[in-house]
């Protein structure tokens, strides 16, 4: 009986401890499902309000409380702007990471300005976004970008992906354009635009290209550039939104082309009265 009692025992102990490993595996699952840290400190608490409940009021709070503690500054700081950005805060996104960025590492600063050029975009600050558009293009110049390296990583729409030098600089220049056409001085958009396309050509960047000619009056131009998306030779000419709004330029361009020739086409009442001018001007001489 006491073989049995002990065996008995011996199973209920081995059972908990898969009970217990089962849970473990199971709070591992939840983590990695939702991209949460496992742990009990601020940052991940922050990260929980934000991802499982959904709560970005609070998740602000719970990353102000990781940032002041010292817990994951650079990740609590990135995630907080994002946050802030989302709940039309950007404004305060902004002087949270111009107060606290010295706290971050060196490998982040670079993340942390692609988070401030969004913030600024956000706000509607063109001069400071165009200004650290132009101190990023520098450090691509000075081979600075990527930390030295000549790819990283990225992520769009949950998929990684290498970027290239060539790749960033022409969405530096892309973004720069944007950011003057915002300014109305589509001459340095122009510039920008060109710039980009000979880099890395697409069909986005040509459309504003396009645009910019078009503000010009340089219609033939405008019109040559959008026709090369219609006849897919740059990449993304596909894209069913780029496609209708290059349709939509073209038709416009059309539009402008033909008021220009009517304009230049003396009406009936012109021919009139520059008959009458010319009867006056052979009158006086009697």
């Amino acid at each position: 009986m006491e073989g049995f009692v002990r065996g008995e025992g011996k199973g209920k102990e081995i059972e908990a401890i898969e009970e217990d490993n089962c849970t473990n595996k199971g709070t591992t699952i939840f983590h990695v499902i939702h991209k949460i840290p496992a742990g009990d400190t601020p940052y991940v608490r922050a990260k929980h309000l934000q991802i499982v409940e959904k709560d970005p009021e609070r998740s602000i709070v719970w990353f102000w409380k990781a940032i002041n503690a010292g817990d994951r500054v650079d990740s609590a700081l990135k995630d907080m702007a994002v946050v802030m950005k989302q709940q039309d805060r950007a404004a305060e996104a902004v002087e949270a990471i111009k107060s606290f960025r010295h706290l971050c590492s060196n490998q982040s600063q670079e993340s942390i300005d692609n988070i401030l050029i969004d913030l600024y975009k956000a706000c509607g600050k063109m001069e400071e976004h165009i200004e650290l558009l132009k101190q990023k293009l520098e450090k691509v110049y000075l081979g600075e970008a990527f930390n030295g390296k000549t790819t990283k990583k990225a992520r769009s729409h949950g998929k990684k992906f290498q970027v290239t030098v060539t790749q960033e600089t022409s969405r530096l220049l892309g973004n720069l354009g944007w950011a003057y056409m915002q300014q109305n001085n589509y001459t340095a958009a122009e510039a920008a635009y060109l710039k980009a396309q000979m880099l890395d050509p697409d069909a986005n960047k040509a459309c504003n290209l396009g645009i910019c000619l078009m503000k010009q009056g340089r219609l033939d131009e405008a019109r040559k550039v959008l026709q090369d998306i219609l006849n897919e030779k740059l990449p993304g000419s596909n894209d069913s939104k780029t496609v209708k709004r290059t349709e939509e330029l073209l038709d416009e361009i059309e539009s402008q082309a033909l008021f220009s020739l009517i304009s230049r086409v003396p009406s009936m009442e012109d021919e009139i009265i520059e008959r009458l001018e010319h009867m006056m001007q052979d009158w006086s001489q009697f």
